[in-house]
Protein backbone atom coordinates (compact mmCIF):
# COMPACT_ATOMS: atom_id res chain seq x y z
CA UNK A 1 0.00 0.00 0.00
CA UNK A 2 0.86 3.34 -0.96
CA UNK A 3 1.92 6.08 1.69
CA UNK A 4 1.42 10.03 1.53
CA UNK A 5 3.44 12.28 3.86
CA UNK A 6 3.11 15.91 4.89
CA UNK A 7 5.23 17.64 7.18
CA UNK A 8 4.31 21.25 8.47
CA UNK A 9 8.03 23.13 9.55
CA UNK A 10 7.05 25.67 11.79
CA UNK A 11 9.29 28.68 13.51
CA UNK A 12 8.91 26.40 16.68
CA UNK A 13 7.92 22.68 15.87
CA UNK A 14 8.08 20.57 12.87
CA UNK A 15 4.99 18.39 12.60
CA UNK A 16 4.59 15.57 10.14
CA UNK A 17 2.01 13.03 9.13
CA UNK A 18 1.30 9.68 7.27
CA UNK A 19 -1.53 8.43 5.97
CA UNK A 20 -2.36 5.79 3.67
CA UNK A 21 -4.75 5.89 0.31
CA UNK A 22 -7.79 5.76 2.13
CA UNK A 23 -7.14 8.84 4.23
CA UNK A 24 -6.64 7.20 7.51
CA UNK A 25 -3.87 8.08 10.06
CA UNK A 26 -1.02 5.71 9.95
CA UNK A 27 1.78 7.81 12.08
CA UNK A 28 2.67 11.29 13.56
CA UNK A 29 5.60 12.97 14.69
CA UNK A 30 6.53 16.23 16.13
CA UNK A 31 9.77 17.86 17.23
CA UNK A 32 11.46 21.35 18.02
CA UNK A 33 12.15 22.49 14.59
CA UNK A 34 15.54 23.81 16.43
CA UNK A 35 18.16 25.59 13.70
CA UNK A 36 18.35 23.05 11.57
CA UNK A 37 14.93 22.61 9.60
CA UNK A 38 15.78 19.50 7.12
CA UNK A 39 17.55 17.62 10.31
CA UNK A 40 14.45 17.87 12.25
CA UNK A 41 12.38 16.86 9.03
CA UNK A 42 14.46 14.29 8.43
CA UNK A 43 14.11 12.69 12.42
CA UNK A 44 10.53 13.41 12.04
CA UNK A 45 10.31 11.68 8.91
CA UNK A 46 12.20 8.44 10.60
CA UNK A 47 10.51 8.10 13.49
CA UNK A 48 7.21 8.10 11.92
CA UNK A 49 8.42 5.18 9.51
CA UNK A 50 9.89 2.96 12.98
CA UNK A 51 6.44 3.76 14.22
CA UNK A 52 4.98 1.72 11.90
CA UNK A 53 7.83 -0.13 10.01
CA UNK A 54 8.18 1.34 6.79
CA UNK A 55 10.74 2.25 4.71
CA UNK A 56 11.24 5.41 2.72
CA UNK A 57 10.51 3.99 -0.21
CA UNK A 58 6.62 3.19 1.19
CA UNK A 59 5.87 6.93 0.31
CA UNK A 60 4.81 7.74 -2.62
CA UNK A 61 4.34 11.24 -2.30
CA UNK A 62 5.67 14.10 0.00
CA UNK A 63 4.51 17.72 0.54
CA UNK A 64 5.60 20.14 2.82
CA UNK A 65 4.27 23.61 4.46
CA UNK A 66 5.20 26.23 6.75
CA UNK A 67 7.76 28.76 7.67
CA UNK A 68 10.14 26.41 6.65
CA UNK A 69 8.94 24.18 3.81
CA UNK A 70 11.53 24.99 1.12
CA UNK A 71 13.84 23.21 3.59
CA UNK A 72 12.45 19.74 3.22
CA UNK A 73 14.97 18.21 0.88
CA UNK A 74 12.87 15.19 0.06
CA UNK A 75 9.63 16.51 -0.42
CA UNK A 76 8.14 16.81 -4.04
CA UNK A 77 5.90 19.62 -3.37
CA UNK A 78 4.98 22.71 -1.38
CA UNK A 79 1.92 24.34 -0.69
CA UNK A 80 1.24 27.81 1.88
CA UNK A 81 -0.02 27.28 5.07
CA UNK A 82 -3.47 28.67 4.51
CA UNK A 83 -4.01 25.69 2.07
CA UNK A 84 -2.91 22.94 4.06
CA UNK A 85 -4.61 24.19 7.08
CA UNK A 86 -7.32 25.31 5.84
CA UNK A 87 -7.63 21.14 3.87
CA UNK A 88 -6.62 19.84 6.89
CA UNK A 89 -9.28 21.16 9.05
CA UNK A 90 -12.19 20.43 6.17
CA UNK A 91 -11.41 17.15 6.44
CA UNK A 92 -13.13 16.81 10.05
CA UNK A 93 -15.87 19.49 8.89
CA UNK A 94 -17.62 19.00 5.80
CA UNK A 95 -19.17 22.32 6.26
CA UNK A 96 -18.67 26.15 5.97
CA UNK A 97 -16.20 27.32 8.62
CA UNK A 98 -13.70 29.43 10.04
CA UNK A 99 -10.34 28.60 11.14
CA UNK A 100 -8.36 29.93 13.50
CA UNK A 101 -5.04 29.03 13.88
CA UNK A 102 -2.82 30.01 16.63
CA UNK A 103 1.21 29.15 16.12
CA UNK A 104 4.24 30.19 17.49
CA UNK A 105 4.67 33.24 15.36
CA UNK A 106 1.52 33.89 14.00
CA UNK A 107 -2.20 33.33 13.65
CA UNK A 108 -4.44 33.13 10.54
CA UNK A 109 -8.22 33.20 10.10
CA UNK A 110 -9.23 31.08 7.45
CA UNK A 111 -12.76 30.98 5.63
CA UNK A 112 -13.66 28.19 3.93
CA UNK A 113 -17.45 27.32 1.89
CA UNK A 114 -19.35 23.85 1.95
CA UNK A 115 -17.34 22.79 -0.54
CA UNK A 116 -13.65 23.13 1.14
CA UNK A 117 -12.80 26.02 -1.25
CA UNK A 118 -11.42 28.98 0.37
CA UNK A 119 -13.23 32.34 0.13
CA UNK A 120 -10.67 34.44 2.67
CA UNK A 121 -8.09 34.54 4.69
CA UNK A 122 -5.93 36.61 6.95
CA UNK A 123 -3.08 37.27 9.29
CA UNK A 124 -2.25 38.81 12.42
CA UNK A 125 -0.17 41.64 12.52
CA UNK A 126 3.76 41.79 11.88
CA UNK A 127 3.52 41.54 16.00
CA UNK A 128 3.43 38.43 18.67
CA UNK A 129 0.39 40.09 19.66
CA UNK A 130 -1.93 36.62 20.27
CA UNK A 131 0.27 34.04 19.34
CA UNK A 132 2.94 31.32 21.46
CA UNK A 133 5.43 33.56 21.48
CA UNK A 134 3.28 36.19 23.47
CA UNK A 135 2.54 33.74 25.68
CA UNK A 136 6.16 32.68 26.07
CA UNK A 137 6.97 35.83 26.99
CA UNK A 138 3.90 35.77 29.47
CA UNK A 139 6.25 32.90 30.90
CA UNK A 140 8.83 34.31 31.26
CA UNK A 141 7.96 37.49 33.02
CA UNK A 142 6.12 35.19 35.57
CA UNK A 143 9.02 32.85 35.58
CA UNK A 144 6.54 30.00 35.11
CA UNK A 145 7.00 26.87 32.72
CA UNK A 146 4.67 27.77 29.72
CA UNK A 147 3.24 24.13 30.30
CA UNK A 148 1.51 25.36 33.60
CA UNK A 149 -0.40 28.55 31.93
CA UNK A 150 -3.57 26.88 31.31
CA UNK A 151 -3.65 25.02 34.41
CA UNK A 152 -2.99 28.68 36.73
CA UNK A 153 -5.72 30.29 34.07
CA UNK A 154 -8.40 27.46 35.51
CA UNK A 155 -7.73 28.81 38.85
CA UNK A 156 -8.72 32.20 38.28
CA UNK A 157 -11.54 33.98 40.21
CA UNK A 158 -10.88 37.38 38.79
CA UNK A 159 -9.72 38.40 35.53
CA UNK A 160 -7.01 40.72 35.15
CA UNK A 161 -7.62 43.08 32.06
CA UNK A 162 -4.17 43.88 30.32
CA UNK A 163 -4.38 46.25 28.36
CA UNK A 164 -1.55 46.78 25.82
CA UNK A 165 -1.49 45.16 22.33
CA UNK A 166 2.25 45.19 22.01
CA UNK A 167 4.03 41.74 23.43
CA UNK A 168 6.88 44.10 25.08
CA UNK A 169 4.78 46.93 26.68
CA UNK A 170 2.40 43.77 27.78
CA UNK A 171 5.34 42.48 29.56
CA UNK A 172 5.80 45.46 31.46
CA UNK A 173 2.09 45.61 32.25
CA UNK A 174 2.33 42.26 33.91
CA UNK A 175 5.28 43.75 36.15
CA UNK A 176 2.99 46.56 37.31
CA UNK A 177 0.10 43.93 37.75
CA UNK A 178 2.55 42.03 40.25
CA UNK A 179 3.30 45.03 42.48
CA UNK A 180 -0.20 46.03 43.09
CA UNK A 181 -0.67 42.47 44.33
CA UNK A 182 -2.95 41.02 41.33
CA UNK A 183 -3.01 36.94 41.50
CA UNK A 184 -0.54 35.17 38.98
CA UNK A 185 -4.07 33.15 38.14
CA UNK A 186 -5.99 36.09 37.44
CA UNK A 187 -2.65 37.81 35.42
CA UNK A 188 -2.42 34.84 33.38
CA UNK A 189 -5.83 34.60 32.16
CA UNK A 190 -6.10 37.71 31.39
CA UNK A 191 -3.15 37.19 29.11
CA UNK A 192 -5.32 34.65 27.26
CA UNK A 193 -8.08 36.89 27.00
CA UNK A 194 -5.54 39.48 25.17
CA UNK A 195 -5.04 36.63 22.73
CA UNK A 196 -8.46 36.28 22.11
CA UNK A 197 -8.84 40.20 21.40
CA UNK A 198 -6.17 39.97 18.91
CA UNK A 199 -8.67 37.33 17.25
CA UNK A 200 -11.22 38.85 17.27
CA UNK A 201 -9.94 42.04 15.14
CA UNK A 202 -8.96 39.70 12.51
CA UNK A 203 -12.39 39.69 11.30
CA UNK A 204 -16.16 37.72 11.61
CA UNK A 205 -15.93 34.20 11.83
CA UNK A 206 -18.90 32.75 9.65
CA UNK A 207 -20.37 29.11 9.40
CA UNK A 208 -18.23 26.57 12.08
CA UNK A 209 -15.83 27.90 14.34
CA UNK A 210 -12.30 25.69 14.05
CA UNK A 211 -9.43 26.20 16.60
CA UNK A 212 -6.62 24.82 15.67
CA UNK A 213 -2.27 24.96 16.29
CA UNK A 214 0.34 24.10 19.34
CA UNK A 215 -1.18 26.71 21.13
CA UNK A 216 -5.08 25.32 21.26
CA UNK A 217 -3.71 22.14 21.55
CA UNK A 218 -1.65 22.59 24.73
CA UNK A 219 -4.13 25.35 26.42
CA UNK A 220 -7.73 24.14 26.11
CA UNK A 221 -8.90 27.62 28.17
CA UNK A 222 -8.53 29.50 24.95
CA UNK A 223 -11.32 27.95 22.59
CA UNK A 224 -13.92 28.29 25.83
CA UNK A 225 -12.49 32.02 25.82
CA UNK A 226 -12.89 32.37 22.00
CA UNK A 227 -16.47 30.70 22.56
CA UNK A 228 -17.64 32.86 25.00
CA UNK A 229 -15.96 36.17 23.12
CA UNK A 230 -17.01 34.89 19.53
CA UNK A 231 -20.81 34.35 20.00
CA UNK A 232 -20.59 30.33 19.04
CA UNK A 233 -18.69 27.12 20.01
CA UNK A 234 -15.14 27.08 18.92
CA UNK A 235 -14.81 23.24 18.04
CA UNK A 236 -11.36 21.38 18.28
CA UNK A 237 -10.52 18.80 16.17
CA UNK A 238 -8.39 15.63 16.83
CA UNK A 239 -4.57 16.41 17.30
CA UNK A 240 -5.13 20.08 16.47
CA UNK A 241 -1.11 20.58 16.43
CA UNK A 242 -0.84 18.31 13.31
CA UNK A 243 -4.01 20.06 11.33
CA UNK A 244 -1.41 21.76 8.65
CA UNK A 245 0.69 18.44 8.48
CA UNK A 246 -2.54 16.66 7.96
CA UNK A 247 -3.51 19.06 4.84
CA UNK A 248 -0.67 18.06 3.22
CA UNK A 249 -0.64 14.66 3.54
CA UNK A 250 -3.72 15.01 1.92
CA UNK A 251 -2.90 17.57 -0.73
CA UNK A 252 0.24 14.77 -1.81
CA UNK A 253 -2.59 12.13 -1.69
CA UNK A 254 -4.81 14.39 -4.37
CA UNK A 255 -1.55 15.38 -6.20
CA UNK A 256 -0.37 11.23 -6.90
CA UNK A 257 -3.79 10.92 -7.99
CA UNK A 258 -3.77 14.09 -10.36
CA UNK A 259 -6.06 15.98 -8.77
CA UNK A 260 -5.43 19.74 -8.91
Amino acid sequence: MPYYCGVDIGASSVKLVLIDEHQRLVARAIRRSGIDYALSADRCLDEALTKYGLERDAIRRALSTGYGRNNVRWADDVATEIACHGSGAFFHFREPITVIDIGAQDCKLIRLDAQGRRIEFKMNRKCAAGTGAFLEEIALRLDLPIGELNGLAEQSTKEVTLGSFCTVFTATEILAKIRAGERVEDIVKGAFRAVIKRIEEMGAVDGTLVMTGGVVAHNSMLPRLASEALGKSAHVPPDPQCIGALGAALMALEKANGTP
